[in-house]
This record gives C-alpha cells, structure tokens and sequence, in this order.
C-alpha cells in the first residue's frame, strides 16, 4: 500500500501580495484578491495599481477586516483601464457580478418603475411600466415602488380621467365601461369625448408629471369660471370635483420640496456592522416615495466607503437624476459625478448639504434610515430566537441558516407545479423561491409522491453540479415538508439515491382533525413529535409552510390561466404577442383567423403579406 503525499498549503499573505509589486506600473486598473481556492475575496479600484497594491504588502497597519483578507489572499488578477473613472465604473459592475466576500454589497438591486403615457394610439393610455423602456411613449419615474406608482395612477385618473384598458379592450367595447361610471374615464372608446379634448387632458396630465401642477389648476379654475358664469353648472361641478381631486393629491404626497426639482436623497445609518440606505426620489419637484436598502458591510466599514460603494452598485444599471443628496461624504466625490455624468450625458452633481431645505430633506431620511435599521435588527433578532427554537425542537446541531420548505399543487394531476421558498436569518428569501413545472410523462394524475421525487431529485441534481463542495451557502440546513410518516420515508429513500442523506428533513402533518395548532411532526428513525399551542416555533412553521402553499397555488394558477388563455396563434411561427393581439382584434377570435382567407390577413394592420401567407399556410396545410 502506497502513502499518499500530502498536498502542500498554497501560500497566502502579503509575501504572495508583494511578489505582483514588480510586475505593476502606475496605471489605473481593478484588482481582484483571491484565496486558495480562487474565489475572489476583494475587488478594488486604483488611481495607480503599483501604489494601491503596495499598500496592502506591508506586514501590519491594518484593520481587522482588511487583516482577514491580506491573510487569505493566494494570488490576484488586475485589469488596466484608460482612466480611472472607467476603473470605477468596471470595479462596481464586477462586484455586483463577483459578490465578494469583503467588499460592501448591495443585494437588492431591483428596478424600479414607472409611468408610461403610450403614444401610439390616437387615445393613448396611462400604465405602470417595469423594465426597458422599449415601448413608444413619454417615461415619468421612477417611483420606489409598485405601489406608489399604483397610488399615483389612481390619483391622476381622478384628476384627469384617462383610460387605462389595452387596446384590444378599447377597440372591442361597445359602451362605457365601470371606470366611466365612476368618472374615473371620460370614455373615448365610445366617442364620449373627442380627440382634440382627450388629447388635451393628457397633456395636462404631462404637465403635472412634469412638476406644473399649478399651471393646471389655474387653467382648470379658470374654466370652471367660464362654465359657471354660462350656467353650465354640471361641467363646473365636474371641474371643481378634478381640483379639489389634484389638491388631495399634493397633500397626499407629504413633502415635497420648495426648491430641489429633481434629485434623490440618499442617507446612510450604520450601527453594530449593519446599515441601512434611505433613498427618496424627488422628481418635478414632487416626492415619488421611499426606499430603504440594506447593504452588506462590515464591522470597520466606514460611511464613506459604504456610501460611495453604494452609490456606485445601485447607479450601475439605474439612470442617476441631475443630483444627489448625500448624507455623509464619500471617498471619491468628484470621480463618481465624472462617472455619472457620464452614464446621464449631462452633469450630474453630488452634494452633502450643512443647512438649508436639502440638509431638511437628508435629516428626514437620515431619520427614516434609523428607524428602519432598528425595526431590521429587531426582526433579526427574534428570527434568531426562532431558528434557536427550531435546532432545539428537532435536535439540530445548530440554527438552520437555510430551511427549505417544498410543496405541490395541481388540479387532478392537471397543470401541477411544485414550489420550493426559502427562509433564514434573514427572514423569508424570496430571491431564492423557485418553482418546478412537473414533466414526468408517466405520473398518475394526482400522485403527489411521484411528483415530489420529480422536485427533489431535480432541485439535488442542481445543488450538486453547482455547490459539489457545500462551500456558497446554497445547501439547505433543514427540509420541511408537507405529510406525515409516508411523505418522509419516500424523500428520505429518494434523498439517499442521491447522496445527500445527511441533511436533516421533518414531515409536516396536519394532526387530528386537520386543525392548526395540533401539527404532527415525523423524523427518520424518530417517534412523532408535537409542539405546544402557544409555542413561537410551531407559529413559525406554520408560517413557512403557509407561504409554500401560497407560492405553489399561485405557481398553479398562473400556470393555468396561461393555458386557459392560450390560442393556436401561439404556435404559428413568426406571430408574436403585438401580431396576435391584432390578429384577435380584427376577427374577433382565434377560430375566426384560422378560417380567413388569405386577402381577409392581409388587411389586417402590422401583418406583412409574408406572415399572412405563413398564417394562411399553418391553418390550411394539408395533412
């Protein structure tokens, strides 16, 4: 039998940093530092790499967290750029990429969005928009969430009435629907008011978006007048109704400010190695919400460097306003308004106010940004205890950092999904939620074992080819799932195929008489177990295992309402989603196109003669 020889230890430190320092000239570039096993533990920036770099081969001088990392680092990778502006701006697009280990992080990066007035109809229509702004059509945002966009539309509805159906629903109606009635639409669909007016009161809608809202209510007082004094008392009461309308609108939106027109407020609160981002949007002087963000930093993390970082990561994929208004100064002021002048094509500035409205206005978010750091920690805290009281409860060997909680859901067998949510110190992980289409051809309707199999089998398969070595935080530390005995000893033999056996796994049972509070839960190799009524831990996995059943039975439903609402245009090559709406609306059906003469499609507006021939072929080619 022959000994294996031991693998020599890579080498780490500021020695392995030192030895890149003859190969650096003064260049501007990004550095990545990477440990033994090549994961990248830092990326930085530098006006000069040479110099930069050095600094981090000295032996001592450092803070704990810079310390760690100079002690982990094995080797690094450097990319030279032209400035040092595109240094930032490469730094910040590779972090958000990278996700290191000891750089500040922003992890919620969504989008944000907006309001769109369409321009392509001759009645254009005032909508939500998410996303690229592809579609034709004036842009006002972005708002800091759904929600405000929501409250908004509501409210501009009120005051200026326009529609808000597709065009399909308006080339279809034949009279006014329920947003008329309620005078929240002045129907055009049925011709209840002509062009020229409509089109006047969408751009008295722009003007407002556009921060003139006292333009309009002069004009529209103004024409209230001249309706009352021609005895045209109802439009005078109708116009009176708009005003009083467009002032509870102003009031509702609380601050908003005298003398900033467009601007966001950022103010950053850090506490205990937390911290929380307040950013409000100020947009046509009005104020269109509030976000809080909570970056991840560390204990010797600066403002200045939490902030900058920030702001960087978050104006990455964002268009920044014509300020900032910033709570603490950052590192690099003058090279990040460079950078963002850049992306805007028009100079951007970045202030930290002492006194005046905008120190105000950085004060109130600054407080904000307080408050919502202290409500965090204070959830972080009892998720603690709970996830304490969950290790405790099954033996555990410590609080589960990831529990994963499986269900299904399907009518019959018919259109059946599994769904998997996730929680952890965190709270629920909603970015980690997925959601399996069942495809096992050979399923018996309504088998829920089989389709679990699916799930797990699928989901396993995934975390092995992906985290093999368990290493990125992925690999659940608890299973729950919905059932009892037989549930278990089923995923347990399935989780033993696989290999992953080890993780622990717990039944989730209804109990007698299927009520809450009376949940069974089964182990391997284990007697059933109850919790008590008023145990914080069983509310806990009756929440979690609530939430599963939310997300498969809205996984289902949305599954379901695709089918339901799905045509055989969806299947004819070419026809996307804008030719089969004009398609639908011209004949009035699907059944209608397959039967129309080739002449009949090509009538049709946005359909070329070669994507009607190809219509005409799918529907009439012989077998």
């Amino acid at each position: 039998m022959t000994d294996e020889t031991p693998s020599t230890p890579v080498p780490t430190g500021h020695k392995v940093i030192q030895s890149y320092l003859r190969t650096l000239d003064g260049s501007p570039g990004v550095y990545r530092m990477l440990d033994a096993q090549a994961r990248v533990l830092y990326v930085g920036k530098a006006r000069n790499l040479r110099a930069r770099v050095s600094s981090y081969a000295r032996p001592t001088g450092h803070t704990g967290r810079i310390a760690r990392m100079i002690d982990a680092t094995a080797s690094m990778m450097f990319l030279t750029t032209v400035t040092e502006t595109e240094a930032l701006l490469l730094e910040q697009n590779l972090i958000k990429q990278l996700k290191p280990k000891y750089n500040v992080l922003l992890r919620d990066d969504k989008s944000f969005p907006n309001i769109l007035v369409t321009k392509t109809h001759d009645f254009p229509m005032i909508k939500k928009h998410r996303g690229a702004k592809r579609e034709k059509g004036a842009y006002y945002g972005p708002f800091a969430s759904a929600g405000a966009v929501n409250r908004t539309l509501a409210q501009l509805q009120r005051v200026f009435q326009l529609r808000n159906c597709t065009d399909a629903v308006f080339e279809s109606r034949t009279r006014p629907c329920l947003q008329h009635q309620i005078k929240r639409c002045t129907a055009p669909c049925v011709g209840k008011i002509s062009r020229e007016e409509y089109n006047t009161q969408v751009s008295d809608a722009e003007r407002y978006l556009s921060g003139r809202s006292t333009e309009i209510q002069e004009k529209l007082a103004g024409q209230m007048a001249e309706a009352s004094e021609a005895l045209e008392f109802e439009r005078a009461a109708a116009l009176r109704d708009r005003i009083k309308a467009m002032t509870q609108v102003q009031t509702a939106q609380g601050i908003n400010p005298r003398t900033v027109d467009e601007a966001d407020v950022i103010a950053l609160h850090l506490e205990n190695g937390q911290a929380c981002v307040q950013v409000f949007f100020i947009r046509a002087g009005q104020n269109w919400g509030n976000r809080d963000f909570y970056p991840r930093v560390g204990v010797d993390v600066d403002a200045a460097e939490a902030l900058e970082a920030f702001v960087g990561q978050f104006y990455d994929t964002k268009e920044p306003p014509r300020q900032l208004i910033l709570s603490n100064e950052i590192d690099n002021p003058d090279l990040m308004a460079e950078a963002l002048s850049g992306k805007l094509g028009r100079k951007v500035e970045i202030l930290v106010p002492q006194r005046g409205e905008k120190a105000e206005l950085v004060e109130g978010a600054m407080r904000n940004a307080r408050e919502s750091l202290a409500r965090k920690m204070a959830e972080s805290a009892t998720q603690a205890r709970l996830l304490r009281g969950v290790a405790e409860a099954f033996d555990l060997p410590g609080p589960p950092q990831r529990i994963e909680v499986y269900d299904n859901s399907h009518i019959q067998g018919s259109f059946a999904v599994g769904a998997m949510i996730v929680a952890g110190p965190e709270g629920m992980m909603k970015n980690q939620y997925r959601k399996f289409n069942i495809k096992g051809d050979n399923l018996t309707p309504g088998d829920d074992f089989g389709m679990m199999k699916e799930v797990l089998m699928r989901r396993f398969k995934r975390l092995l080819k992906e985290d093999p070595d368990r290493d990125k935080g992925l690999w659940p530390g608890l299973l729950l799932i919905d059932g009892g005995a037989g549930q278990v000893s089923a995923v347990r033999q399935i989780m033993t195929e696989m290999g992953v056996d080890d993780i622990p796994m717990v039944g989730v049972a209804k109990g007698v008489d299927r009520d809450h509070g009376k949940e069974e839960f089964h182990r391997t190799g284990a007697r059933p177990i109850a919790l008590q009524r008023n145990d914080p831990v069983l509310y806990f996995i009756q929440r979690l295992r609530d939430e599963a059943h939310r997300f498969a039975i809205g996984t289902h439903r949305a599954k379901r309402s695709k089918a339901i609402s799905a045509t055989p245009l969806d299947d004819v090559p070419g026809v996307g989603a804008a030719r089969k709406r004009a398609l639908l609306a011209h004949f009035g059906s699907a059944k209608a196109v397959s039967r129309a003469n080739l002449a009949d499609l090509e009538a049709v507006e946005g359909v070329s003669k070669g994507l009607a021939q190809k219509v005409y072929d799918y529907f009439h080619e012989k077998g």
